[in-house]
């Protein structure tokens, strides 16, 4: 796992995932809502947004937080793994609320500078139609990459938490391995 991109529904914990597994591996974090959102919530424009992430992907290592489906074909393409949180509805609605709540008039580490947190309409509908409207084609679109690719599914929070653990065993195990091979 060097070149991971993570994705699902707003709410279902891409960034806070992407963070964690960033640190366990030691992997730089690239959140798209950083890329895409400027000051005051300007957007770049699409075009642009492709053009840094087909940069980004060149590097050797890295963790792509975030769908943006006009451009996720980019990460797809690059990544050795793709992890898709795929949360219930309730649980994502859920997060969105809450997270707006305590973020109030600030802004996120993962969201653009100057874009303090806000909840709209139109935002709230996309998170509760995801899994209808948007899941089946998702899960269409990893279905291809399943041969070549680590394609992993996680539906729970329980399921999260094991992957973590996971991730940070295989890295324990790595570093071992790398040290016990140093000193022969």
């Amino acid at each position: 796992m060097k070149r991971i991109a993570i994705v699902g529904c707003g709410g279902a914990g891409k960034s806070t995932l992407s963070r964690k597994i960033g640190e366990i591996l030691t992997i730089e974090v690239i959140h798209l809502d950083r890329l895409n959102w400027q000051p005051g919530w300007v957007e770049t424009p699409r075009e642009e947004l492709r053009n840094k992430q087909e940069q980004l992907v060149k590097k050797d290592r890295w963790i792509f937080d975030g769908n943006y489906g006009a451009t996720m074909d980019v990460r797809l393409e690059a990544a050795d793994t793709i992890v898709f949180l795929d949360m219930p509805r309730l649980t994502c609605f859920y997060r969105v609320i809450k997270r707006r709540i305590i973020n109030h008039k600030k802004t996120r580490v993962d969201m653009g500078e100057g874009c303090p947190e806000k909840l709209d309409p139109e935002f709230l509908r996309y998170v509760w139609n995801f899994n209808k409207a948007r899941r089946p084609q998702l899960l269409k679109r990893l279905e291809k990459f399943e041969r070549e690719k680590q394609v992993i599914i996680l539906k729970t929070k329980k399921d999260v938490e094991l992957f973590i653990e996971l991730v940070y065993q295989q890295k324990m195990m790595q570093d071992e391995i790398c040290t016990s091979s140093s000193k022969q």
